[in-house]
């Protein structure tokens, strides 16, 4: 069997019925053997970030391998920023990218380049990927396929990349001599549940931290159930948005710098954290990390081990394991441990006392962009897939998108890549196996980067929905310019322009509705609905902002705008941090 012919074999028998990729002259071979499957289907993005980043939405949906095809050199360097996104959030993506021919390349030789396009994408690549490698002995193409995907898949997930030079991809190999991988059993640490338990039962005020890995080990049912049972405040990463159904009366929203402000409070106030899945970065305790949740036992679950050498309590309890492994074992257990009002009823009382002080949405009134992605929340159905880009519109959907049981919002975390979010909903609809629509939700400059994927979107006819948060500036980074720089906005909004969407859409094919006042967004339910993509532009004002929002230096119960001394005091039931930060006492 020629070579390529059995990459093409091996992914279908695995399940990847998209790949997506961009055509070149060293993967000829590849994508013509990926052509010729009844079984596969090959996604052409218009640019290879494109399809990196379909490829890690896809993933994404499926929990499982993403794949993403490239040509040699410009290729393979294109796919860069998608490679360090699936890294980042401990995405399973197999990369694969073609090479020169064997003896093309320059080797040992003391030069540049050999081969035309010739790069060597593996030492590239090696800082933001599980496991790379230049496959030059076409025997052992079945060993590392195997070994590639068993990596990507196991422990903490990311992705991987082979590259294949074309000699190799054109060879011939007898399948029933190829040799297999011989997988690695995984250890994981052992814990008490009896001693958790005894944790819960000593608690006054306890919180539930769910994290990116809820999701990604397959526990959102286990940590429902967890939750649901005992009743106890739950809070999320970033990441772990769409770990817990937002409708359930205990769900208090995000934590962190652009965190919901009732759960930075529940957080800080609390005197046990069980932490599953995050990392707790300083985005989400604070830049000062000795002031985050100062009074609280912190029991972090975590399958990355590396990660827990971080301390971010000296006395913190560490169990590397995955998430779901953890809430399994505890599910015997879940009934010993204090429950509902009877157990924690004043401090139940008092997180939803900060939820009704400090809503989700503080200005219930057009413009204001939290209440505007409110409002299409409520538009959306089960199974839903939100996709969120990287700027002031993540901020501010995640802030105030209900995200419900059997809906996913996908996001772009530890690399923050502007242009995620339209190829990112171009893979998950490819991925999705119910029904419901995909929403890509981004800022007009975001957008911007990967604009040309709505020829992709037209080409398939996929049904996306592409919500413009238009603000006609980098509105994240002029906020910074207004705090931080006396107001030169450089880049931002000089030097910057937004160009009119809806004729762009128009000129792809696209349907595009520009959307102004509140009677043209409740409009807009029905194209949500509808079979065919659609892009609506919403006019926001110019000098939007996201808060709250938390300054250098302060505890995570302290976001601008500023509480007056006094309120914040009340909503402390631990001592007020001293230790930096001026106490401003100017009102809202």
């Amino acid at each position: 069997m020629k070579l390529s012919d059995y990459i093409a074999e091996f992914l279908a028998e695995y399940g990847c019925t998209y790949v997506f990729g961009y055509q070149g002259g060293a993967v000829t071979h590849l994508v013509d053997s990926l052509y010729r499957r009844s079984d596969l289907r090959f996604i052409a993005a218009c640019n290879e970030q494109g399809a990196a980043f379909a490829a890690e939405g896809y993933a994404r949906v499926r929990n499982d391998i993403g794949v993403a095809v490239a040509t040699s050199g410009p290729g393979a360097t294109n796919l860069i920023t998608g490679i360090g996104s699936a890294y980042f959030d401990s995405i399973p993506c197999l990369y694969l990218t073609g090479q020169v021919n064997t003896y093309e390349y320059k080797g040992d030789l003391p030069i540049r380049q050999r081969g035309f396009q010739e790069t060597d994408i593996v030492s590239v690549v090696t800082p933001v990927v599980k496991y790379a490698v230049r496959i030059t002995d076409p025997q052992k193409i079945r060993y590392e396929l195997e070994k590639a995907v068993h990596i990507a898949n196991s422990g903490r997930k990311g992705p991987v990349l082979l590259d294949i030079p074309m000699d190799v991809q054109r060879a011939e190999v007898e399948t029933g001599a190829l040799a297999g991988y011989e997988e690695a059993v995984e250890t994981a640490d052992s814990f008490s549940p009896e001693k958790v338990v005894e944790y819960f039962r000593r608690a006054r005020r306890p919180v539930l931290l769910a994290g990116g890995g809820v999701r990604l080990s397959g526990a959102q049912e286990l940590f429902s159930r967890f939750a649901e049972t005992t009743g106890i405040p739950v809070v999320s990463s970033l990441m772990g948005r769409d770990a817990y159904d937002g409708t359930h009366d205990n769900n208090f929203g995000m934590i962190g710098v652009y965190g919901n402000r009732c759960a930075n409070l529940a957080i800080a106030n609390s005197d046990l954290i069980l932490a599953l899945g995050t990392r707790l970065d300083t985005r989400q305790t604070g830049t000062n990390v000795s002031s985050f949740a100062r009074e609280a036992r912190l029991i972090r679950v975590d399958i990355d081990g590396n990660e827990l050498s971080r301390k971010v309590k000296e006395d913190e309890v560490a169990i590397a394991m995955d998430a779901g492994r953890f809430l399994a074992e505890m599910r015997g257990h879940i009934h010993q441990i204090p429950a509902g009002e009877y157990a924690y009823g004043p401090w139940i009382e008092r997180v939803k006392g900060y939820r009704k002080r400090y809503p989700f949405v503080e200005k219930p009134e057009m413009p204001d962009p939290n209440y505007i992605l409110s409002l299409i929340s409520a538009m959306t159905e089960e199974n839903d897939i939100l996709c969120l880009d990287v700027g002031q519109n993540q901020m501010w959907a995640a802030q105030s998108m209900t995200v419900r049981k059997g809906q996913r919002m996908l996001i772009s975390g530890g690399m923050g890549a502007m242009g995620f979010s339209l190829p990112a909903a171009i893979g998950a609809s490819f991925a999705k196996r119910s029904g419901g629509a995909v929403l890509s939700i981004n800022g007009d400059g975001g957008l911007q980067m990967n604009i040309q994927e709505l020829e992709t979107v037209k080409r398939n006819r996929i049904p996306v929905k592409i919500i413009v948060m238009n603000n006609r500036c980098l509105g994240m980074i002029r906020h910074f310019q207004e705090q931080y720089f006396e107001n030169r906005f450089c880049a931002t909004v000089k030097d910057y322009e937004a160009p009119d969407f809806c004729r762009i859409a128009k000129a792809y094919g696209i349907a595009g509705v520009r959307v102004e006042t509140p009677e043209e967004l409740f409009a807009v339910r029905p194209l949500l609905e509808s079979n065919d993509p659609v892009l609506i532009d919403i006019r926001l004002e110019q000098n939007t902002q996201v808060w709250p929002k938390l300054s250098v230096n302060r505890p995570v119960e302290d976001q601008e705008p500023l509480l007056p001394r006094t309120e914040l005091a009340e909503n402390m039931l631990i001592r007020l941090y001293d230790g930096g930060g001026e106490n401003d006492d100017a009102p809202l």
